[in-house]
């Protein structure tokens, strides 16, 4: 192959959760060539493990490339497949609203100009956060009640997004990805942010039980619950939506992308102490036993969390079915015992 005639995927977010899983995925299925132009910020140097073992075709720190995006000067965007947009801002505590919505709001407006004009398919990512103190979670505007600045953030661009899919201003494929509770490998050094599991398997790991929350927002001590989601499925839906692209649909759409199945609290983390056990070669126990065992306790409701938090969410994710069609995805058990092999591999 001609080298200008190489095609490359843009991941923003590259060395961050979701984005290193993508760029990982994408390079392996495209034979182990160079195929992706990461684009991230390491000041928090330490990120560079999530995508070390990626190899990559260049890298852009995100101020940088937005700088490119603006002035027009990116080398060969004719050879630009898809953009994963996967850069954010993702602490759901923060209160900078100028900062939030610069790096989350504005970057994506940029970048989706950008995109139109060159013709580039882009798949991005937005938030269940959206949906805030929701009891519904469709993809519809009655639905959308954010609770903090981030959940605006992400809304604010997906309704950008849907304004310019109704007005057919927007001649791109494009896919939104709301993303419920994601849970894998290479969270690590998103700290308080990371997810539930990571969290468990840590506590576990240094003082042998679980903490869970008391009973709050009418639910019973530890079943709060929401929609948990394995990165792997989340990955594939990604590369499933840009499939479709590649192949010639253009899909235009924002859609839920999680299990569609709500879980408790209790159940993920009986699901990750179990896995922990599993691996000690000690057998399974029932929540109830793990529970009588103070294997799993709970811990009052944060003041900090209250009137932020969500205590329920499940995705409806008929719109996902319409535009990428079925797709299974990874149970609990076997979700928390493959992320605590990949644990106890990568401490």
């Amino acid at each position: 192959m001609n080298e200008k005639d190489k095609k490359f995927y843009i991941v923003t977010g590259a060395a961050g959760f979701i984005g290193a899983n993508i760029a990982i995925k994408l390079t392996c299925g495209n034979g182990d060539i160079p195929c992706v132009i990461a684009v991230d910020d390491l000041t928090q140097g330490d990120k560079y493990r999530n995508f070390a073992d990626c190899t990559l075709t260049g890298y852009y720190d995100k101020d940088e490339f937005l700088k490119h995006i603006i002035s027009d000067t990116l080398p060969n965007p004719e050879n630009i497949a898809a953009i994963f947009h996967q850069g954010a801002c993702s602490d759901t505590m923060e209160s900078n609203g100028k900062y939030m919505m610069e790096n989350n709001y504005l970057y994506s407006l940029h970048l989706l100009e950008w995109a139109q004009k060159y013709n580039i398919p882009m798949l991005y990512a937005s938030s269940a956060a959206v949906y805030g103190g929701a009891d519904k979670f469709f993809s519809t505007p009655d639905n959308e009640k954010p609770l903090n600045i981030y959940g605006y953030s992400k809304l604010l661009f997906d309704q950008i997004v849907r304004q310019k899919i109704k007005d057919k201003s927007l001649t791109i494929p494009i896919i939104g990805f709301r993303y419920f509770n994601v849970y894998g490998p290479r969270e690590s050094h998103k700290g308080r942010m990371a997810s539930v599991p990571f969290h468990h398997f840590q506590q576990y790991q240094k003082q042998g039980y679980v903490n869970l929350f008391k009973g709050s927002g009418g639910y019973a001590d530890g079943e709060q619950q929401r929609d948990f989601i394995y990165i792997d499925d989340v990955v594939r839906a990604n590369i499933n939506a840009y499939h479709l692209f590649a192949q010639g649909h253009k899909r235009q759409a924002i859609v839920n992308l999680g299990t569609g199945s709500a879980q408790s609290f209790n159940a993920l983390s009986a699901g990750m102490v179990n896995a922990c056990r599993h691996f000690k070669n000690q057998p399974e126990l029932s929540l109830e036993q793990l529970q009588t065992q103070k294997l799993i306790r709970y811990i009052d409701f944060p003041d900090a969390l209250k009137g932020k938090y969500q205590h329920y969410t499940q995705a409806d994710m008929s719109c996902f079915t319409e535009e990428i069609g079925r797709y299974g995805v990874t149970n609990i058990t076997d979700a928390t015992r493959a992320y605590c092999r990949w644990l106890l591999d990568n401490q």
